[in-house]
């Protein structure tokens, strides 16, 4: 069998910066337990879940009024600024948000009017659940590598309060079931935040983290494992899990020649701690080499890969290789190397 598109590598990419923002409004699982307090009582379900079952003890909400928009534009000015770039000089932005408000316009040209990048400026959306931020990586860095541009910047902006209220409410009501509970659970681990990632050409920035290639592999046909919209998320939390492990091994497994068994660390997509230990398991990875955000910030889709990076950038030293690990609904995966 073909590899086809599934390896790739590149040649002449290298990361400049890695910027995070969270949101600044703290929700505890607690919180959330106390406004579904009569449901669980009604159902006979004991409270907790969201911390025993999924390890994430809070997530953060934006404060009313502040979009996802607004926090992808405030990570990519802070990740410009932070790379030493100047808007103007931009020549992509790629908006890889779960979050939108609407079918069309795209949200980047929101972004990037709000960014007042150049007329000269690509800029477009690009959606795939969890992982559309390393999906927008990769067109980068292809763009990149292909010689059309100079600086890249890819952001990500995410917002679960609306969803979260709006299931709790959901929840609360009295014809709710334990069905109900179990399938809308998985709402109630996302968290809002942003990042944002500059990319630029090596060969004219040497101090900047090259960026090697990676794996992609998917298995489609767990599509309706996870669907959500707005205001809802329904979720078959167990086969999601499953089939998300079962995709990564074998994703792994193509990437043989890569020697990804001795990375400096593992930054993966942030999910849950069952999802993390399932495929820090299965891999026989170093627990102590994979760093954790979703206990305190939740899931925060496509930007929590980046914020977990950039949370950990500091710990790294030149020369330490990075491996950024993601699933997304539908089902799709990607391992990507970085040289720091």
């Amino acid at each position: 069998m073909t590899h086809g598109n599934a390896v790739y590598r590149y040649t002449n990419t290298a990361i400049l910066s890695v910027a995070a923002l969270e949101a600044p409004v703290v929700v505890t699982s607690d919180q959330f337990d106390d406004q579904l307090s009569e449901t669980y009582r009604r159902l006979r379900l004991r409270p907790g879940m969201l911390e025993r079952i999924a390890g994430i003890r809070q997530r953060r909400w934006w404060p009313e009024g502040f979009s996802f928009a607004d926090a992808a534009a405030m990570a990519g000015a802070k990740a410009l600024s932070e790379a030493g770039v100047d808007a103007r000089d931009v020549g992509l932005l790629i908006n890889t948000s779960v979050s939108r408000s609407y079918l069309e316009p795209s949200t980047a040209v929101e972004i990037h009017h709000t960014l007042e990048l150049p007329p000269s400026a690509l800029n477009f959306d690009i959606a795939n659940a969890c992982l559309g931020f390393v999906n927008g990586i990769q067109v980068a860095a292809n763009m990149i590598d292909a010689g059309q541009i100079q600086y890249a910047l890819v952001v990500a902006g995410e917002s679960s309060r609306e969803a979260q209220q709006a299931t709790i409410d959901r929840l609360r009501g009295r014809d709710s079931t334990r069905n109900d509970v179990r399938e809308q659970f998985a709402t109630l681990t996302l968290g809002s935040g942003a990042a944002a990632m500059v990319l630029a050409p090596a060969d004219t920035h040497s101090h900047g983290h090259r960026l090697i290639g990676g794996v992609g592999r998917a298995a489609t046909q767990h599509h309706r494992l996870c669907v959500g919209d707005n205001t809802r998320m329904r979720t078959d939390a167990k086969g999601l899990l499953d089939a998300g492990v079962e995709l990564a091994e074998a994703t792994w497994a193509l990437a043989g020649s890569w020697g990804w068994d001795t990375m400096e660390l593992y930054v993966m997509h942030q999910v849950s701690v069952a999802h993390t230990r399932g495929i820090v398991d299965r891999l026989g990875l170093d627990p102590r080499r994979v760093p954790e955000t979703f206990p305190l910030l939740g899931n925060i889709g496509p930007a929590s890969l980046p914020l977990t990076l950039a949370h950990h950038a500091e710990s790294l030293r030149p020369g330490d290789r990075v491996l950024c690990m993601g699933v997304g609904s539908g089902l799709n995966t990607c391992a990507l190397e970085i040289v720091w």
